[in-house]
């Protein structure tokens, strides 16, 4: 059986993507692929991973394996609109918690295979990330989706 065309669907309303506008949706698919893979790349490659750990946090494995882990659940809290804006608060102080990283490669950079240009090309990476994860999520108690608040919302609002 065909549902109507305007009639919301269950993934909708869970996503509460269409109070969002184009550039928000943009910004939260960025943000879920950028951490989905980068979370999915702490288990595939650990040893790797591992690697960029400075020396003076303890624990490097354990330090990759639970950062990856908060990678996964932040990307994938994105989607609903209930945890969105935890996930994005999450995910920008789990950006800020891995500076230390980037740093410690610019400091040692003998030691990683990846060009001077890039490494220090990551930390207004880390900036530009952070400042995608707060557009894509700064609205979404201002503006819940529809059917959250009594009110509807055009995309507009978003």
């Amino acid at each position: 059986m065909p549902s109507h065309p305007h009639r919301r669907t269950d993934l909708q309303d869970f996503i509460g993507w269409e109070a969002l506008s184009r550039w928000r949706i943009v910004g939260l698919c960025l943000v879920f692929v950028w951490f989905f893979v980068g979370g999915i790349a702490h288990f595939a490659w650990t040893d790797v991973e591992m690697r960029i750990v400075p020396p003076y946090i303890p624990w490097p494995r354990a330090a990759v394996l639970v950062s990856g882990v908060l990678e996964l659940l932040g990307a994938v809290g994105l989607l609903w609109h209930r945890t969105r804006r935890v996930a994005g608060i999450g995910l920008m102080l789990l950006t800020l918690a891995v500076t230390p990283c980037h740093v410690y490669m610019l400091q040692q950079p003998q030691l990683f295979d990846v060009p001077m240009w890039a490494l220090w090309l990551r930390l207004p990476v880390q900036v530009g990330l952070i400042w995608v994860i707060w557009a894509a999520i700064k609205s979404d108690v201002a503006h819940p989706p529809p059917g959250l608040s009594g009110t509807q919302h055009s995309a507009a609002d978003a």
